[in-house]
């Protein structure tokens, strides 16, 4: 009887705390909105980047996948709050695509790609595909190699009969793919501590992506699965250290930046 309750009580936390990481996400997501407001306003990308969008949305999808019961058990709160960040990442490429100025010529030299590496080598190779094109047709080719990517993805992972397999191949990617977007935040870190401002760093992005980690760092655990507790872990770790950058400098900092340099999704 005690068991049943406590099984049942933990049940009941693990679900609090995975909503509550898909309310916190809702911050991460629509960070983006004060850009594409810009964006809209003006007709044009300016000197924007759509390449986060599209690591985003690759991220997401993966990310959402896993959480489906096809592939892992009881992680259907991962799976809405990737489906939501995918919806998010779609509509922001697409807008993108839609603004873009469409007889800019661009062309971005391999090192600008620290910002999206890791399971983009397929996502770097189209881009040295398009070295020198305009912005729509680079986006629309990256876009079209996000969905290919994750198809291959789904189509393999089907034919791996063995759930428990099935669950590694997946949960590896996804955590791969979870781990890599922390390059943007040590970026962020990066430029902190070199420039001693936050401009670049708003408190409610780094608040959100605290809370964010911390929650499903929390449903990871409770939930015993290390695909979700691991890369949460790195990710409330790295949402720490934001904080304390920013009550750190802030004091020695101009006015903040209404946009963010980089938008990261842990």
């Amino acid at each position: 009887m005690i068991l049943t309750i406590t099984y049942q009580a933990l049940t009941v936390l693990k679900d609090a705390v995975g909503i509550a990481g898909n309310i916190f996400a809702f911050g991460l997501f629509v960070s983006p909105v004060p850009t594409f407001r810009r964006i809209i306003r003006n007709h044009s990308t300016e000197e924007f980047s759509g390449l986060p969008y599209v690591y985003a949305l690759l991220n997401c999808l993966i990310t959402m996948w896993y959480g489906t019961p096809l592939v892992s058990a009881d992680n259907i709160l991962v799976t809405t709050v990737n489906s939501i960040g995918a919806a998010f990442q779609l509509v922001y490429i697409i807008l993108f695509i839609t603004y873009t100025e469409k007889d800019k010529k661009v062309s971005y030299p391999f090192s600008h790609m620290h910002l999206v590496y890791c399971s983009g080598s397929a996502i770097c190779s189209v881009n040295q595909f398009f070295p020198l094109c305009s912005r729509q047709v680079r986006m629309l080719g990256l876009l079209l190699a996000v969905i290919g990517i994750f198809s291959i993805i789904v189509a393999v992972s089907l034919q791996i009969v063995n759930p428990f397999s099935r669950q590694m191949f997946v949960g590896l990617l996804s955590c791969a793919a979870l781990i890599s977007m922390f390059a943007s935040p040590l970026f962020i870190i990066n430029l902190v501590i070199q420039t001693k401002s936050v401009e670049f760093m708003p408190f409610y992005l780094s608040l959100s992506t605290f809370l964010m980690s911390t929650s499903f760092l929390a449903y990871g655990i409770m939930n015993w699965d290390p695909f979700i507790y691991v890369p949460n872990g790195i990710g409330t770790i790295l949402g720490i250290v934001q904080l304390a950058l920013y009550f750190n400098y802030k004091e020695t900092s101009g006015e903040e930046s209404r946009d963010p340099l980089i938008v990261s999704y842990a």
